[in-house]
């Protein structure tokens, strides 16, 4: 039996979300070559097979590249039984009461599963091309009147509040969530003032792909934050994966994924990048330094896929017994959820949860034990018709 994210034997446990890719996916990165539409149908196929394997939800990306993260959560509730959605909310865009409601909505209409995903965002242009145009540390700090005030609101409070950013009176939610006292708060900020905004109101401090010491580090900065505020947080990362049965055929499919790159479109990626900032995206790009020739920046930590790719840019690669280990260290370090993604992320979503899921400590809310498959005794289609296949470990 497990008690508070810990087995009888006190090892950590954790959840495991997959990736719905609404910009795009494909079998190679920077390139149209084997590109796939994403149409509702493809979003829909990959969202059921999340629902099946028994991941605990999905993140949906959010941006100007992105379809709209709340309208394709919505749409795709119906295509699934217990999957949750950890959809984005994006402070500046849009005021808090409207947020609330679309957020108590969608919580009431799943049952509960809803997740929320706060981005204060890092590209400035794209900012202030959909009319945001507060520097770093004023979004940071809208963000911080922006949860206050939503927080409040999603707890049944008649709000009055006057801030520098948001002001509102006497607003108030009439129906509320699902989940109390609101859908948990997923948070995402390498800066100080990220930081400290996740400390005040975040219930899950997330990370990108860094190395495990530096993990650590921004764990246990966030970590003290939250204790001067008197509160405790949990702790998720971003990754893509890369697995295989064997390491080689791993380490085959990572150089394959980056094939079409060039460095014209490295040096592209890596100038738009640099206008970010995102103290995260300028970490994720120094583990790399936009150059191919040194790409694994610790055992199994591969930077490849942030050479053209924005946001979350390292991938665990390796055999199933070493993706395992690898994650298993960072659970030691207080992670207890992952958010993983791979390319194409339809065959890799059935792919980590058939290879990597049995060899985790799953949380009760990850995993689905259905014993042998019902068609074929423990794996595979039956022999000659006659025979069930041996049952292999």
């Amino acid at each position: 039996m497990a008690m508070d994210g810990f087995t009888d034997t006190g090892m950590p446990e954790t959840d495991v979300l997959w990736f719905l890719p609404t910009h795009g996916d494909g079998r190679y990165l920077g390139t149209q070559t084997g590109a796939r539409h994403v149409s509702l149908s493809y979003l829909g196929q990959i969202a059921r097979a999340a629902d099946e394997l028994g991941y605990f939800g999905v993140l949906l990306p959010t941006g100007r590249s992105c379809e709209d993260s709340w309208v394709v959560a919505s749409t795709l509730l119906p295509a699934t039984q217990r999957l949750r959605f950890l959809v984005a909310v994006r402070p500046g865009l849009s005021e808090p009461s409207m947020t609330a409601r679309m957020a108590a909505t969608f919580d009431r209409l799943s049952d509960g599963r809803l997740l929320v995903n706060v981005v204060a965002g890092g590209d400035p242009k794209e900012l202030r091309a959909d009319g945001v145009w507060l520097d770093h540390a004023g979004r940071y700090a809208a963000t911080d009147e922006y949860l206050t005030v939503w927080r409040a609101l999603m707890r049944g409070e008649t709000v009055d509040f006057t801030g520098r950013h948001v002001r509102c009176e006497a607003a108030r939610l009439l129906f509320p969530p699902v989940q109390a006292p609101y859908p948990p708060l997923n948070f995402g900020g390498s800066s100080d003032e990220g930081q400290a905004v996740a400390a005040r109101h975040a219930d899950v401090y997330l990370t990108w792909g860094e190395t495990p010491a530096d993990v650590a580090e921004k764990i246990a900065r966030t970590r003290d934050a939250a204790a001067a505020q008197g509160r405790t947080l949990r702790f998720g990362i971003r990754l893509h994966v890369i697995v295989r049965e064997t390491a080689e055929e791993a380490w085959r499919a990572a150089d394959d994924l980056i094939r079409h790159v060039d460095d014209d479109a490295i040096a592209l990626a890596q100038k738009a990048f640099a206008g970010f900032d995102s103290v995260g995206q300028q970490r994720m790009a120094r583990l790399h330094g936009g150059r191919r020739d040194n790409l694994e920046i610790a055992p199994n930590l591969w930077a490849g896929v942030g050479l053209v790719r924005g946001g979350a840019g390292t991938a665990l690669v390796g055999d199933p017994l070493q993706v395992a280990a690898r994650m298993r260290e960072y659970m030691a370090l207080g992670i207890d959820r992952f958010i993983l993604s791979g390319y194409p992320h339809l065959e890799e979503c059935y792919r980590f949860a058939e290879l990597v899921f049995p060899l985790l400590p799953l949380k009760a809310t990850t995993g689905i034990d259905r014993g042998p498959a019902r068609n074929a005794g423990p794996f595979g289609e039956v022999i000659a018709n006659v025979a069930a296949p041996e049952r292999r470990a």
